[in-house]
C-alpha cells in the first residue's frame, strides 16, 4: 500500500445539507457526537496501511483546515505518511475554480505526478462507511483493471438515485449509465448472486451502483484526465469515456453499510441509527478497525438525576434533571433541568461556559450555551454552539416539511427543524 495515493474530495457546496454547511465544508460536518465526516475515509486509508492523502477543498474550509491539521499527524522520520489540505487555486494556466470532481484531480495532477506509486485511490470525504482499502487495491492488482469501481448492491427503488454499471459474470463493467429510470433502468440489472450475495438478497438488490469510490492505474488516470479536458465528473464522463474507449473496467462489489451523507434527512437517520440497540447499522466501537478524531482531553460527562434511553452522550457534557429518549449530543453538551429531548441531534460547543458566565449572561438578558430550562426538542438538529433559551418548544407544530427563518436562527429541512451554528431562540420561542 505504499505505493498508493489516497486522493479525498471535499465536494462542492453542500447544498442539500444548507445549514449544516453554511459555515463549513460538507466533510468538516460533525458526525455521532464527536467525529467530522472526513474522519471515515481517513481512518479507512490508516487502517488499510495507506498514509499518503490529499485532501482536496474549496467551499467554507477553514474549520476542515484546522479539524486535520490539529488531528492528524502522520509524518515521522521513519515513514512518508501524510494528511494534506489542497484548496482550489487560480493560476495562470488554471483560472477557474474546481468544476467537477475529475477536473479538482486535474487541475493538480501536477502535484500527484510527483509522487512514484502506481495507483490512485479516489474517495469522497461525505459517506459513512467502513471499508479495507487494501483489498480494493489488491483486486484491481490482481484483476489487471485500468480502473475498478467499488459497488454497492442496491434495490429498485435506490438504483434511481445512483450511476448503475452492468457486468458480465467476471465483474467486468460492459455498461455504466448515470441515474437511469424506467427500461433503461431495468436493463442494467445483474445476477447480483455471483459477487457473493444470497439468492434472496440478490433478487432484493439486482442492481450495482458506483459508491464514487475508484482505483485509477497511474497511465489511465492522467490519460483519461489529459485526452479529454472536457469531463469534469467522473460518474458523468470519464467513466462512461473509459469504457468507450475499451480500457479494461472491473467493479469491485462491497456488501456491508454504507450511506451517502448527502442531504439533512440522510444525515439525521445516520446519527441517530448509531443509537440503536443491541448492534447498530454502523459502529464506532471496533477496536480493530477504529474510526480516529481529534483528541481533545476533555473531563468525562456529569449526569445530574438524569434518564437517559438509547442515546449516545459526549464527553464534556453536563446533564441536569432532564429526560433524553434517541439522541445523540456532542461534546460540551448543556442540557438544564425539565428538559424533555428526543428524537434529536445536539452538536454541542466548541468551549466551555463557567457557571459565573452563565449566569452573567442571564442577567444581562443573554442566553447560555445548551437548551435552557423546561424546553422541549423533537425531531430537530441544534448545530454547533446554539444556545436555547427556557421555555422553548421546537416541536415543528405545524408539521411544516420545508421552510427558512434566517433571522430566527433555524430553517426546517426534510421535516427536521435545523438551529443553525450559534444561533440564539429566546425564552418562550415555539417553533
Amino acid at each position: 500500500m505504499k505505493r498508493v495515493l489516497a486522493i479525498i474530495l471535499g465536494g462542492g457546496k453542500g447544498s442539500r445539507l444548507y445549514p449544516l454547511t453554511k459555515m463549513r465544508a460538507k466533510p468538516a460536518v460533525p458526525l455521532a457526537g464527536k467525529y467530522r465526516l472526513i474522519d471515515i475515509p481517513i481512518s479507512n486509508c490508516i487502517n488499510s496501511n495507506i498514509t499518503k492523502m490529499y485532501v482536496l477543498t474549496q467551499f467554507n474550509s477553514a474549520s476542515l483546515n484546522r479539524h486535520l491539521a490539529q488531528t492528524f499527524n502522520l509524518s515521522s522520520p521513519f515513514a512518508q505518511g501524510f494528511v494534506e489540505v489542497l484548496a482550489a487555486q487560480q493560476t495562470p494556466e488554471s483560472p477557474s475554480w474546481f468544476e467537477g470532481t475529475a477536473d479538482a484531480v486535474r487541475k493538480y495532477q501536477w502535484l500527484f505526478q510527483e509522487w512514484d506509486v502506481d495507483e490512485y485511490l479516489i474517495l469522497s470525504g461525505d459517506q459513512l462507511y467502513r471499508m479495507d482499502y487494501s483489498l480494493f487495491v489488491n483486486h484491481h492488482r490482481e484483476s489487471g483493471a485500468d480502473l475498478t469501481v467499488a459497488a454497492l448492491p442496491v434495490d429498485e427503488d435506490q438504483a434511481e438515485g445512483f450511476g448503475l454499471m452492468r457486468t458480465d459474470n467476471n465483474g467486468n463493467i460492459k455498461e455504466f449509465k448515470e441515474k437511469p429510470s424506467g427500461d433503461s433502468l431495468k436493463a442494467m440489472a445483474v445476477d447480483t448472486s455471483r459477487f457473493g450475495l444470497t439468492p434472496e438478497s440478490s433478487k432484493e438488490r439486482p442492481y450495482l451502483a458506483s459508491m464514487g469510490i475508484y482505483v485509477f492505474s497511474r497511465e489511465t488516470l492522467f490519460d483519461l484526465l489529459n485526452k479529454h479536458p472536457s469531463h469534469k465528473d467522473f460518474g458523468k464522463e470519464v467513466i462512461p469515456e473509459s469504457l468507450k474507449r475499451g480500457d479494461v473496467l472491473k467493479s469491485y462489489v462491497f456488501d456491508d453499510y454504507w450511506e451517502d451523507i448527502g442531504t439533512i434527512g440522510a444525515f439525521y437517520e445516520s446519527n441517530l441509527a448509531l443509537t440503536q440497540q443491541p448492534k447498530p447499522p454502523f459502529s464506532f466501537y471496533d477496536e480493530k478497525f477504529p474510526i480516529y478524531t481529534r483528541a481533545r482531553y476533555l473531563p468525562p460527562s456529569k449526569l445530574v438525576d438524569a434518564q437517559i434511553t438509547d442515546s449516545i452522550v459526549g464527553e464534556g457534557s453536563i446533564l441536569k434533571s432532564c429526560s433524553i429518549h434517541h439522541c445523540v449530543l456532542g461534546v460540551r453538551s448543556r442540557i438544564e433541568s425539565d428538559v424533555v429531548l428526543k428524537d434529536s441531534l445536539v452538536m454541542g460547543s466548541d468551549f466551555f461556559e463557567s457557571a459565573e458566565e452563565r449566569i452573567a449572561l442571564r442577567n444581562g438578558g443573554g442566553i447560555p450555551l445548551g437548551v435552557g430550562q423546561g424546553s422541549t426538542v423533537k425531531r430537530a438538529i441544534l448545530d454547533k454552539n446554539a444556545r436555547v433559551g427556557n421555555d422553548v418548544k421546537i416541536i415543528n407544530k405545524d408539521n411544516v416539511e420545508e421552510s427558512d427563518r434566517p433571522d430566527q436562527g433555524f430553517y426546517i429541512r426534510n421535516g427536521i427543524v435545523v438551529v443553525v451554528k450559534n444561533a440564539s431562540i429566546p425564552d418562550g420561542t415555539i417553533i
